[in-house]
């Protein structure tokens, strides 16, 4: 091997990489202990940008395409190394390829709940998930404030920063929107927005930025649920206009599917036949009748051997058995008056 080949052997001449993995934001170029040979040909596949860094200051940044490395297209690189006149020499230098695609379908979620003052239930306590894309906007700002000097970075390494700063975004939103809670399922798509909006202003110091925010469940306390499951069961019953009508008609179903036998099967028919009658009230929208009191039976007289009351032409009384010779009594209250009485002497009715 002469010493051209070797010295040959030195240079690199040919700079491109291929994404093998789904997550990969930076990668750093191998340099394998070789210097980049000007002229050597650097390849930026779509979604990719190439970063040249020398002695730790940002050079030249090559979007997607093939290039010549001359110093006609490293304008920086060449003041940063005096390059005059078409000088060809080779020269070091780190080269980074950034992702600038799309990183989809990144989860998000509450680890702790969310507190909001809702106008129906009071102070809640929610939780949410969903998932959001990004990608990045300013590779040179993400090299500075994130990358550091790393071989690889990658979606897990910012997706910790950018989760949390999405739910924070996202409780703002909730408690300013002031959305009743049983309407927020809603208004996902409003709150996402709203979301995406505020987020991004935040996350372009870093140099990335949200291009979809999905919002896919709000979830409420379990006594929120029960309640909203119990006000859900009236509303397919109808307007009862009491709870107690429906907690009876629950008890009544209750006790009519209890086994039991004959006096299970009586239970159950009475059950049904007074489930139906409450039915029947609610959606009608009329009140139990209250059962006809029983009207008093005015006495046509009064034994006078043991003072029993008597029926109307009774000649005999039914206690003592001794026969009669009635004593009158009063039309409206059944009391005895006495034969030449003008009024009772008990309701004062007119005789």
């Amino acid at each position: 091997m002469g010493i051209f080949d070797m010295l040959k052997g030195q240079l690199i001449d040919v700079i491109e990489w291929v994404d093998p993995t789904r997550n990969t934001i930076v990668h750093k170029y191998d340099m394998n202990g070789k210097e980049i040979m000007m002229g050597a040909q650097l390849t930026v596949r779509e979604g990719q940008v190439a970063i040249f860094v020398n002695e730790g200051q940002i050079a030249d940044i090559f979007e997607s395409g093939r290039y010549e490395l001359q110093t006609s297209n490293m304008p920086i690189m060449t003041a940063l190394k005096a390059w005059k006149f078409g000088f060809n020499s080779p020269f070091k230098s780190d080269v980074y390829f950034v992702n600038v695609k799309q990183f989809l379908d990144c989860k998000w979620g509450t680890q702790n709940p969310v507190m909001m003052r809702d106008t129906e239930f009071g102070v809640i306590r929610l939780r949410a998930f969903g998932s959001y894309a990004f990608r990045v906007a300013d590779p040179k700002a993400l090299l500075l404030e994130c990358f550091g000097t790393a071989k690889t970075y990658t979606v897990e390494d910012i997706e910790g920063q950018i989760k949390r700063t999405v739910v924070s975004s996202l409780s703002d939103a909730i408690a300013e929107s002031k959305i009743p809670a049983l309407d927020i399922a809603a208004n996902y798509d409003e709150l996402g927005n709203y979301v995406k909006a505020s987020v991004n202003p935040k996350l372009a110091e870093l140099g990335v930025q949200l291009t979809a925010f999905v919002i896919e469940n709000v979830s409420l306390p379990e006594e929120v649920e029960k309640a909203m499951d119990r006000r859900t069961s009236m509303g397919v019953v109808g307007d009862l206009g009491k709870y107690t009508q429906y907690q009876a008609a629950e008890a009544l179903r209750e006790s009519a599917n209890n086994p039991g036998g004959a006096a299970g099967a009586g239970i159950g028919m009475g059950a049904g036949v007074a489930m139906g009658q409450l039915f029947t009230q609610a959606f009608t929208g009329q009140q139990p009748a209250a059962a006809p009191a029983a009207a008093p039976q005015a006495a046509a007289g009064f034994c006078s051997a043991c003072g029993q009351p008597l029926t109307a032409g009774a000649k005999f009384c039914p206690n003592c058995g001794a026969k009669q010779n009635a004593a009158p009594a009063c039309p409206a209250c059944g009391n005895p008056v006495g034969a030449d009485a003008k009024f009772c002497p008990n309701c004062g009715q007119k005789l």
